[in-house]
């Protein structure tokens, strides 16, 4: 049986190994604590029964409950599978950066080096257009460039 738990938000990590630390020293019959990647404020629970996940997180810091609707094996798959998320990003596309020095700016790209991961772009709210450099992942299309 899975269940999820809501935990503080970032303290996940924490959260796990203490649940983790906790089921290794008593004869709870909690098999798996699992931390899915991109589930903020939430810990993934196995166990043997509902009531033994329940005794596990009692009294817990940071665990701030259990959603009512335990987990199938399809849902459990589904949660963790990752998707990447690859965004074909080509020559005069409009991007904007989503982190670093130059988040919430907006840049035309000029050079895409696909081996590297990395597009050339020109920043163009600014009053001298500079060329930078940098990471395609920090960055997300917000108008494709017109096929001619």
């Amino acid at each position: 049986m899975y269940l999820i738990a809501r935990v503080t938000s970032s303290q996940e990590k924490i959260t796990a190994d203490i649940l983790e630390n906790k089921a290794k020293k008593t004869d709870l019959a909690v098999d798996a604590v699992i931390l899915p990647a991109g589930m903020r404020g939430y810990v993934i629970l196995e166990g043997e029964s509902e009531n033994a996940i329940r005794d596990l997180i009692m009294n817990e810091p940071h665990v701030k409950g259990v959603l009512s609707k335990p987990l199938s094996s399809e849902e459990l798959e589904r949660l963790l599978t990752v998707k990447p998320m690859r965004q074909e990003i080509g020559i005069n596309d409009t991007v904007e950066f989503l982190s670093g020095p130059f988040k919430g700016y907006k840049a035309r790209v000029k050079k895409v080096d696909a081996a590297k991961d990395e597009i050339t772009v020109e920043l163009m709210d600014v009053a001298v257009p500079i060329p930078v450099t940098t990471k395609s992942s920090i960055a997300r299309i917000i108008q494709k460039a017109e096929v001619v």
